[in-house]
């Protein structure tokens, strides 16, 4: 199998999200909202949007798989798969809040190797490949470095996730040790690292389309990133600065 045309693969992610934006802004704000079997939020804006990310990647990569959070896996065996999350941040898209976004990755041998964060409603998309680097609205960008948790500004998904994760003494850990703990959740806490304004983030209970992006923007931004096995096919990450990575990471021992 030949390997993806990397900067092919973003100019298609691009065009898919252009897509999901025309679906998803003009509902922001005026769109009901249901409940799934698992408890999680849905509109009308994650479907439409969804379906219209799935036309683009199926008309550019007609031989590729697709796994999305709303309308499953179409299998393509042995071949690269995109992994899709129209709206990561329902609750908030819901509620009129503007930190939400979409989430594409093209996965190669279950490796991410390219990756977009698009925030529709604060105009900025992040995008990167693998060898070359991530970009916020075309523009490179990098992950902190700093080295102290005593200043810098950490993120955490929901408490609910740690409980669930099993990872209750993380969160109580975090709340003793960083005095700059913001929940900057979802697609919004990630692309906020990725800039450099979070220093580092830790987030569980996610499922595989809300970490595949950042899987590969992290690293290409001069992060690193540390996956958290969970039970089931849930799993969590600690990313951004190395150096607070590490302190964290030593936590989960």
């Amino acid at each position: 199998m030949s390997r993806p045309d990397l900067p092919e693969i973003l100019r298609i992610a691009a065009a898919a999200a252009d897509r999901a934006r025309a679906e998803i802004m003009p509902r922001f704000r005026c769109v009901g909202v249901e409940q799934k079997a698992d408890g999680s939020p849905v509109t009308e804006a994650d479907r439409a949007a969804e379906q219209a990310i799935r036309e683009v990647l199926r008309e550019a990569t007609p031989d590729y798989g697709i796994l999305g959070e709303e309308y499953g896996h179409e299998q393509a065996a042995g071949r690269p798969c995109w992994v899709v999350d129209p709206i990561d941040g329902t609750l908030s898209f819901s509620r009129g809040i503007p930190l939400f976004g979409t989430l594409l990755a093209l996965l190669v041998e279950e490796e991410p190797v390219a990756g977009l964060i698009d925030l529709p409603a604060l105009g900025e998309r992040y995008t990167g490949h693998r060898g070359g680097g991530c970009r916020r609205n075309g523009e490179p960008v990098t992950v902190s470095q700093a080295d102290s948790l005593d200043t810098a500004v950490v993120s955490h998904g929901d408490p609910y996730a740690f409980e669930r994760a099993g990872r209750r003494p993380l969160f109580e850990w975090l709340a003793r040790e960083a005095p700059i703990l913001r929940g900057y959740t979802d697609a919004f806490g990630h692309a906020m690292v990725l800039g450099g304004a979070v220093d580092v983030m830790i987030d569980l209970n996610l499922n595989a389309w809300d970490l595949a992006a950042t899987r590969i923007l992290v690293p290409e931004a001069g992060g690193r990133i540390e996956l958290v096995r969970e039970s089931g096919d849930k799993c969590g990450a600690v990313f951004g600065s190395p150096a607070l990575v590490e302190r964290v990471v030593k936590q989960l021992d």
